[in-house]
Parts: structure tokens; sequence; C-alpha cells
């Protein structure tokens, strides 16, 4: 493998965590949306799926977004009669999404992205001091 296909590579698994990063942050700031009527779901999680594939031009494996998908979990239940979107029985639904999950997943995703983009950085050096090598 050539340092333009490590290149390649890396660029891959920085474009699949600049999208779950998207994902997350869309969890994070609809962490508190309820239905907008009685009676309608609160925000569902959504969640991503990687998958690998080859690359025949590059003759590498690379990482793609498979789906971003729906997380089917149960709502939280929150006992507050008073809500106007409370059920009979004085329960709101609210989203399924754990604030604390997903700092973590977006921590893992910057973790990785970073990773990714070390991977360019050592890359490109290596090919600028092929380069200098090759005129001196």
């Amino acid at each position: 493998m050539d340092l333009n296909s490590a290149i390649k590579i890396s660029a891959s698994g920085m474009r699949t965590q600049g999208t779950r990063l998207r994902v997350i942050s869309e969890n994070v700031a609809n962490a508190d949306s309820l239905g907008s009527v009685k009676g309608l779901d609160p925000y569902r999680r959504k969640t991503i799926v990687f998958e690998s594939y080859v690359n025949r031009d590059e003759d590498a494996e690379m990482v793609r977004v498979a789906k971003v998908g729906r997380d089917d979990s149960e709502f939280q239940l929150a006992y507050e009669p008073f809500h106007p979107l409370a059920d009979e029985d004085g329960y709101v639904r609210r989203p399924n999404v754990n604030s604390l999950i997903e700092m973590m997943d977006m921590r893992e995703a910057q973790r990785s992205y970073e990773a990714n983009l070390s991977s360019i950085e050592m890359a490109r050096s290596m090919l600028q001091r092929t380069v200098d090598l090759l005129r001196g």
C-alpha cells in the first residue's frame, strides 16, 4: 500500500466519524424534545451503523456509513401530572436519549477522528521527506 492510499483510508474514517458526530449532536440537541401535541411520540434517539468495504481502485479496505437508524428502546417516563402532554395517569414520555452515553460516544468519535487525522499528517510528512530526499 502506498502513502496516498493510507491517506484515503484515513480520510474515509474521518468522514464516517464526522457523520457520527453530527448524529450525536442531533441526539444531544433533542434530548428534551417532547411531542408537539398530546399522544405524539417525543424525539427518538438516532443510531449509526458503519460498514467496511474494499475500494478496488485503491486495493484497500475502507469504512463508510451503512445507515442512520432509530433506537427503538422505550421512552423514559416522568411523573408530571400537570404537564399539558401528560397522559391520563400523569406521565409524560421523554426522549430515549441518555446525555451521558451521548457524551461518551462523542468523545470516542472525537478520538477516532483525531487518530485518523494524525495518520494523514504522518503520511504527508513521510511524503514530504521523500520529496526532500529526492531533491537533495
